[in-house]
């Protein structure tokens, strides 16, 4: 008191003394109560260097909206409170609950040997036997384990394709610990994702949400069964989206990545919102290690649920394509980088035959920015759009040509350069050609009333055969060709079974009139 008093006195002294001894009683009231304040302070400061516990509790309960100045610049001071900023102190339980019995725990028994047909020795043989020592090695049951999302009642599950890849005997045990055997449905190796079923009804399922709508930063959870450990969940961050991982050209990748835990067993587990909506399907991690350090990969459920789709309906996966070869903008070299006005999109490097890109007016150069509307950063943002579109689907690509926006209609194809349905096992697959029927002004240059042209080919039995593109087909196996689906019927009968014929026999010209024959062998299909 006595640092007070002398302050009132240096202040105060001309004062009369009841005007005094009230300012006096008043300074002395301020000063107590902002020395209280600064004690309550300097005790928060205390108590959060001794105990973060004891100062999270108070700074949870206390708000505080004044301005603070220092320096030049004014903010509104505020301390973190729960009911200020839920989204710091997020609820997972009614997510977790949801999420963890639309999970289930997969184990595959395959078999397997660990030196294919390789041979041993076997010294007891070679002394005493009469196999002379080596014997071949006997084939061993290899047990795995993963995870997969129920997505309908019925028993339809999502997965992996390194899952149930290879597997004699799939075993699904659900979250209330009954089990199933599962049957494959069609397996994507492209994208990585596999479709099985068990026989069961009235299953919970995690209602798909909208990965594509996901934000870095927002929270997700990941339900798996890392280890055997069932039923295991783990919270983490969007950390990015978009992330290709192997660096190669032969898959589909634009990954969710996450800081979520995930480790073995977690493969074709679920990666929900908070929500509890499923946005994609738990898939890698990168490690050195094997176990979880920090990064992990999960397909979007965009690609996920179309590739499943089209698995339950076709047995494959009708997968579209725009016909061009893309880098990242980045990448472009030499003289070229000097023509790209797009720091982000997918850089067009050139054109596979017959693209339908090339033909609705794309060009080299050009720097592809978003697909009807959906923003496009990189290759695998591309990759990722177009995935979602079957063959004849028609899109809308806009382009950044040398600065200018330019917007192109272009009808998606299949890998043949033909719109047509691909079944899993059946005739478009196995023949690997695109097929079209004769307009009517190619029947008149052609003096035809009938036939099919080849119009593209992959590998398959066709290309095998020796046939060439434009090959027009009049007749296989004596039956006149007019349309593609006459080709198609042909072939699924011989395939199926039911025809008694084995093979095809293939009459018709190639455009400079040529006339020529084909004999295709069906049997070992």
């Amino acid at each position: 008191m006595k640092w007070i008093c002398s302050i009132r006195t240096f202040f105060d002294f001309n004062l009369p003394n009841e005007k005094k001894n009230n300012r006096f009683n008043l300074k002395v009231n301020n000063m107590n109560a902002k020395l209280k304040n600064a004690l309550g302070i300097a005790l928060v400061a205390v108590v959060s260097a001794g105990s973060a516990v004891g100062a999270n509790s108070y700074l949870m309960n206390k708000k505080i909206d004044s301005m603070y100045s220092e320096g030049e610049f004014k903010q509104p001071l505020h301390y973190t409170s729960y009911d200020g900023l839920p989204a710091d102190a997020p609820d997972f339980t009614v997510a977790a609950e949801n999420a963890v019995h639309g999970v289930v725990h997969i184990q595959v028994t395959s078999s397997s040997s660990s030196s294919g047909d390789a041979q041993y020795f076997d010294p007891f043989e070679f002394f005493f036997g009469e196999g002379g020592g080596f014997q071949r090695q006997q084939p061993q049951a290899r047990v795995a384990s993963g995870s997969g999302v129920i997505i309908s009642t019925d028993g339809y599950i999502i997965t992996n394709n390194h899952v149930v890849e290879d597997a004699d005997e799939i075993e699904v045990t659900l979250n209330d610990n009954r089990k199933f055997k599962a049957k494959v449905i069609g397996t994507d190796p492209t994208t990585d994702i596999a479709l099985i079923k068990i026989s069961a009804e009235n299953l919970p399922t995690i209602p798909f949400g909208d990965s594509e709508k996901l934000k870095v930063g927002e929270w997700v959870l990941a339900v798996g069964n890392p280890f055997n450990l069932n039923s295991t969940v783990t919270a983490g961050i969007v950390s990015a989206k978009g992330r290709g991982i192997s660096g190669g050209t032969s898959k589909i990748e634009s990954f969710i990545q996450t800081d979520a835990a995930v480790n073995p067993g977690n493969s074709g587990g679920a990666l929900v919102n908070t929500k509890g909506e499923l946005v994609g399907i738990n898939t890698a991690i990168y490690s050195q290690t094997g176990n979880f350090t920090g990064y992990s990969f999960a397909v979007p459920i965009s690609i996920a649920s179309k590739v499943a789709s089209d698995l339950k309906k076709y047995g494959a996966v009708q997968r579209a394509i725009l016909g061009v070869q893309i880098t990242d903008p980045e990448n472009v070299k030499g003289e070229d980088k000097d023509k790209v006005k797009a720091l982000e999109g997918a850089y067009v490097s050139s054109f596979a035959e017959r693209s339908p890109a090339k033909e609705a007016g794309i060009e080299k150069g050009d720097v592809i920015t978003a697909v009807n509307g959906t923003k496009v950063t990189n290759v695998n943002s591309l990759q990722e759009q177009v995935s979602k579109y079957r063959p004849g689907d028609k899109v809308e690509i806009t382009v950044n040509r040398d600065g200018v926006i330019k917007k192109y209609n272009v009808e998606l194809r299949n890998a043949q350069g033909g719109t047509q349905v691909v079944k899993g096992g059946d005739s478009t697959e196995v023949m690997g050609a695109a097929l079209t029927a004769l307009t009517k002004k190619q029947k008149e240059e052609m003096s035809v009333s009938y036939g099919i042209q080849v119009t593209g080919l992959t590998d398959g039995k066709m290309k095998t055969a020796g046939i060439k593109k434009d090959f027009v087909i009049m007749e296989v196996n004596s039956q006149k060709m007019s349309d593609p689906e006459d080709f198609y019927r042909i072939v699924d009968g011989i395939l199926h079974g039911n025809s008694s014929e084995q093979g095809l026999f293939i009459k018709g010209f190639y455009p400079n009139g040529r006339t020529s024959y084909y004999a295709i062998d069906l049997s070992q299909q």
